[in-house]
């Protein structure tokens, strides 16, 4: 009973840990880290829709999360290089960043349409 106690404890003083942190973040990531679960949620519900319902049209199934999967990744990535707290990317402005994402996202969609068929 004592070590379920503690156990709690630690669990509150981590989450406790992770907001106030979380709370420093600027805006900009956070506008970022929605996207990123908007992302997953959605590949998450289309895996969910697949299981409940088939996965007649498979290649639509695929494409719909791979693209939710590679819209994500692509998110995770812009947010490393607009972190300002990231040393590796001083020199790298948002805006190429921004570009960077939506160049990628491009070839990303348009890879995902022809497989599509």
């Amino acid at each position: 009973m004592v070590r379920s106690a503690a156990t709690k404890d630690d669990a509150q003083a981590l989450f406790q840990s992770l907001r106030s942190a979380y709370s420093a973040t600027p805006t900009n990531l956070k506008i970022i880290d929605l996207y990123v679960a908007f992302s997953v949620s959605t590949a998450l519900i289309q895996v969910v829709y697949m299981a409940i319902v088939g996965s007649f049209p498979f290649n639509s199934f695929l494409s719909g999360v791979l693209s939710c999967v590679g819209t994500a990744v692509l998110s995770v990535c812009l947010r490393i290089q607009v972190n300002k707290e990231n040393k590796e990317f001083n020199d790298l402005p948002p805006e190429r960043a921004f570009a960077d994402f939506v160049l990628c996202n491009l070839v990303l969609h348009l890879v995902i349409m022809n497989f599509l068929g």
